[in-house]
């Protein structure tokens, strides 16, 4: 994993804030999973998802194997053959499993595998209260908890892309109540130019932060616009309407090829039916709701909308400099697992004129790849093998999503992906240079 800045919380005993928020985040993993039948939780639908068993079993893996290896006394795995089976690519621990076959590791079972869970917690919790005061264990479990909220998103995008291929549509969770909404109309935001402090900022985006966030510093960003809202289903399906999926001079290089070898016409999920557009959620098969975020779409489409409408994607350090300048508390849509929705919904009128739903709908496409910061140095160790190793042909994504744990929406929070990667709520929000 990554850097952790250690949540401030007193000496871990079984009733301190450290204490219950390892079980508040260990047991929303365990409810997430409750809907799924044990055939659900299996099941690996390509290489780049995981199985519900698999994530279950790697967050607790990382327990065992980064805390309870160094902290407990007389330690004895739960499993030896865990160490392989669970490790997901963290090369400095020793052998891993292929990636690509997870979902063929049908031993242990799930319950085996729920087991593994209880007993990892009831020694975390002896540890926890054997080490209280000590900040090295702190800052581990503090990272951690974060690791596995990230696997918490995973398990709803992974088991959102399993269910896809249900021809039943049988639903993971209750149809949300939509609602009626009055559509938002697309405005610009000027924002002027200047020398920025980029990055996190303890004060403002909370104690933790993964290490790709840091070091803060400065760098300059030329006058921009950014557009008040993200683009909606409408208006993507504008784009296909005038012939997006058949225009190459709207596509980069790649992203033609990669239209052309998939034959794609649509977003992921998106399927015709008697005339209209139905798409795939959590909650099952419905008809797209024109004022909602689009979502699960590439850097490829985001681009070619973008080159489309005559704008561009914003550069990570524009879209932070703008979610910064929005008022106190303008996070949009707060918890992902309160709401119950696991699907971006339609923006409200808002009584400040600024961006809306920046923070917790769609994760938001850049133009930016995926480097480092200036200065930025990864732990030693197989700790510090989490993000810096990775800088390389990826996108950042910024804002979080209807499926991001509300402790990870801040807006100094970096998400990357390969430029076709679709199965994330993932989305975009126009940007253009300042007219003058």
């Amino acid at each position: 994993m990554t850097v952790a800045r250690p949540d401030p919380a007193a000496a871990p005993s079984p009733h301190t804030p450290l204490a219950e928020r390892y079980r508040h985040v260990r047991g929303m993993s365990l409810a997430l999973a409750a809907p799924l039948t044990d055939e659900d939780c299996q099941v690996q639908s390509m290489p780049d998802a995981s199985p519900t068993k698999w994530h279950l079993a790697h967050v607790t893996w990382f327990f065992e194997t980064f805390i309870l290896e160094r902290y407990e006394t007389g330690f004895r795995p739960f499993d030896a053959a865990f160490r392989i089976l669970f490790n997901s690519y963290y090369h400095g621990v020793g052998e891993r499993h292929p990636r690509p076959q997870r979902g063929l590791i049908t031993r242990p079972t799930l319950a085996e595998v729920k087991a593994y869970r209880t007993q990892v917690d009831e020694r975390m919790a002896a540890v926890l209260a054997r080490h209280a005061g000590d900040p090295s264990l702190s800052e581990l479990v503090t990272l951690g908890l974060h690791h596995e909220q990230q696997h918490q998103e995973l398990l709803l995008t992974d088991i959102k892309h399993v269910l896809s291929f249900n021809p039943t549509h049988r639903p993971y969770a209750k149809r949300w109540p939509m609602g009626v909404v009055k559509p938002q109309s697309l405005r610009w935001h000027a924002y002027e130019g200047g020398l920025f402090e980029l990055g996190h900022d303890a004060a403002r985006d909370g104690a933790f932060c993964f290490d790709n966030e840091t070091p803060r510093h400065r760098t300059y960003v030329a006058a921009f616009e950014l557009a008040s809202r993200p683009v909606s289903y409408d208006d993507y399906l504008a784009f296909i309407d005038d012939g997006g999926y058949l225009r190459p001079e709207l596509w980069l290089s790649m992203g033609w090829d990669w239209v052309q070898a998939g034959q794609r016409e649509a977003p992921l999920y998106w399927r015709r039916d008697a005339g209209r557009w139905l798409t795939h959620t959590l909650q099952g098969s419905v008809e797209i709701d024109p004022h909602t975020p689009a979502c699960h779409l590439s850097y490829f489409e985001a681009d070619a909308y973008a080159r489309w409408a005559g704008a561009r994607l914003p550069s990570e350090a524009e879209w932070e400099l703008a979610a910064r300048r929005l008022a106190k508390g303008a996070r949009g849509n707060d918890n992902f697992a309160d709401r119950g929705a696991f699907h971006p919904l339609p923006a409200h009128a808002s009584a400040v004129d600024e961006p809306v739903q920046m923070f917790g709908d769609v994760w938001e496409w850049t133009q930016s790849s995926y480097s480092a910061y200036p200065g930025f140095r990864p732990l030693p160790g197989a700790v510090g093998e989490y993000n810096g190793k990775f800088m390389c042909n990826q996108l950042v994504l910024r804002g979080g999503s209807c499926a991001t744990p509300a402790g990870h929406v801040r807006a100094s929070y970096r998400n990357f992906f390969p430029p076709d990667a679709q199965w994330q709520f993932s989305g975009l929000r126009l940007a253009r240079d300042a007219t003058s």
